[in-house]
């Protein structure tokens, strides 16, 4: 058997793969509660350099946990094509977010060793530490200290709700690597992922060509008060912190349906407040939230507006507020030739398709501004994700993973 252009992907067997994943890491009925250095991490961890072992290739990992399986090319010196996302997951999440593009990368390995191809360049499957950023904030923190947005030391220092240290969880599960975490050259990244959103299943898609992203700003803020007691305290003497980020994050919801009309979305996604117990004020409440929109000039519209309502929120609750983290992604960030090239595939291949947009975070924006960067999204249906009930089925798989491999292949070669 030979590359051809009629090649495809075993989708039995990634489906295979995708099955197996699921066994690891379990949480409610049907989906996953994987969170990244748990012992559950570290089990899909052996598993995928497992699996990546027996296609041939060589596996090297960072000191930020992230692990590459790497399939020599035919000129060696030259710049790497990589495949990633993540195998971590939300704790209700779903079997498919971000494992799917790691073992699709390593489907398409194995599909090229079936037909005895060699690219001209190396091709090099990632699995990024902490995609979610559900144990340890923020989200894509591997991918950001790869390609040199936050240093290693400060990702090792980081400190989850249980009050595990990252440095220290990825010592314990034997995945802290010797390889500086810092990107080289780079030829091109590529990412497969649910769409997670229902555009592409109510439209009964069978793919879409990612061109970019919403625009979105987040923050992460400390309000700090007094702890009081609920009964006595006049309420002109109190500075309850739960309050204060209560009311913020209510604002910022608020700010979400003022501009819903053209897709806008703002989402207070955390409040952790303490003592937060009956009886006592809250001394001090974290809260994360972030705004999102198509449209770049309106989504730093909302971005003054969250943040100038942090501090009405805690002006009008006697608390100071503090801005702990700021962070922006989005935009026309994907390479217009890799965004052609997939498209070719998918004209030529005869997909139903369609341009999209992508509404979430992925690793895949930190490596956008490395190298040339495009992403390929599959439906989900109903567009459910981060949740158990996310499903697809192999199917929804079929159009991606082979203009996926199409696409590589081509770009290898060349």
């Amino acid at each position: 058997m030979s590359f051809s252009a009629e090649t495809r992907v075993d989708l039995a067997r990634f489906w295979s793969t995708i099955e197996r994943s699921a066994e690891i890491g379990q949480g409610r009925p049907g989906g996953l509660a994987r969170l990244t250095l748990t012992d559950s991490d570290r089990e899909i961890r052996d598993q995928f350099v497992a699996w990546c072992r027996e296609a041939g290739l060589s596996v090297e990992i960072d000191e930020m946990g992230n692990i590459f399986g790497r399939r020599d090319g035919l000129e060696n010196d030259l710049p790497p094509i990589l495949i990633g996302s993540h195998l971590d997951t939300q704790i209700n999440g779903g079997r498919f977010d971000g494992i799917a593009g790691v073992l699709a990368g390593l489907e398409l390995v194995r599909s090229l060793n079936d037909a005895g191809h060699v690219t001209r360049r190396p091709i090099v499957i990632v699995d990024w530490t902490n995609e979610e950023g559900a144990r340890f904030s923020p989200p894509m923190v591997a991918s950001g200290v790869y390609v040199g947005k936050y240093d290693t030391q400060w990702a090792h220092d980081l400190i989850a709700d249980d009050g595990a240290r990252f440095g220290s969880e990825l010592e314990r599960i034997g995945y802290r690597g010797e390889q500086t975490c810092k990107a080289g050259e780079i030829d091109a990244y590529f990412e497969l992922h649910i769409e997670q959103g229902p555009i592409l299943d109510a439209e009964r898609r069978e793919v879409g060509v990612v061109t970019g992203g919403y625009p979105s700003h987040g923050m992460r803020v400390m309000f700090k008060g007094q702890t009081a007691h609920t009964g006595p305290t006049p309420m002109d003497l109190r500075h309850n912190a739960l309050i204060a980020g209560a009311r913020w994050l209510t604002a910022v919801d608020d700010i979400g349906w003022e501009f819903a009309v053209h897709d806008g979305k703002a989402t207070g996604s955390r409040l952790a407040a303490w003592p937060n117990k009956p009886g006592i004020l809250s001394e001090s409440a974290q809260c994360v939230a972030d705004v999102r929109h198509p449209d770049p000039i309106t989504a730093r519209v909302m971005a003054e507006k969250m943040r100038r309502a942090a501090q009405s929120a805690a002006a009008m609750a006697g608390c100071e507020v503090e801005v702990e983290d700021e962070w922006t992604w989005g935009g026309d960030i994907f390479d217009a030739g890799l965004i052609g090239l997939v498209r070719e595939e998918a004209v030529r291949q005869g997909w139903n398709w369609r341009d999209i947009q992508s509404q979430a975070g992925h690793d895949a924006y930190h490596m956008a501004t490395h190298c040339p960067t495009a992403m390929i999204f599959t439906p989900c249906k109903g567009g459910i994700t981060h949740n158990s009930e996310e499903n697809c089925d192999p199917e929804d798989f079929r159009a991606g993973l082979n203009m996926l491999l199409h696409a590589v292949v081509r770009r290898a070669d060349r």
